[in-house]
C-alpha cells in the first residue's frame, strides 16, 4: 500500500471514536449506525460519517440490511495496521535504547573525569 493510504489508515484508527467503534463492531460480529449511535456519545449521523471514513480505508465493510447498512470489521485490514504499528513501535524502541546507551557513555565519561 501507498504511504498516503497508510497515513489515512493511521488516522482513521486515531480518532478515539473510531476505535471504540471497531471494539464495537468487533465485540459484537458487526452493527449499523443506529446500534452503533446508542453506545457511543455522538450522534448517528456522527457515527456515519465514522463509518465512512472507516469505509474509506479498508477497516469496515457494508452490505444492505433492510433499510440500514451492516457494518463488519475487516479483520485483514485491521492486522495490517496492528503489524505496522508493532514495526513502528520496534523501531522506537531501537531507537530508544540507543540513546540510552549514548547517554550511559556519556555519564560514564564524565564520572571518570
Amino acid at each position: 500500500m501507498s504511504t498516503a493510504i497508510d497515513d489515512e489508515l493511521w488516522s482513521a484508527v486515531g480518532d478515539p471514536i473510531r476505535r471504540r467503534m471497531l471494539d464495537l463492531l468487533l465485540a459484537d460480529g458487526g452493527g449499523t449506525a443506529t446500534t452503533l449511535s446508542e453506545r457511543l456519545p455522538v450522534t448517528r449521523q456522527a457515527v456515519a460519517k465514522h463509518l465512512l471514513v472507516l469505509g474509506r480505508v479498508g477497516l469496515v465493510h457494508v452490505t444492505p440490511s433492510g433499510r440500514e447498512r451492516l457494518y463488519r470489521v475487516d479483520e485483514a485490514q485491521l492486522a495490517r495496521a496492528v503489524d505496522q504499528l508493532s514495526a513502528v513501535g520496534a523501531a522506537w524502541d531501537a531507537r530508544l535504547q540507543r540513546i540510552k546507551r549514548i547517554a550511559e557513555a556519556i555519564q560514564r565519561r564524565n564520572e571518570e573525569h
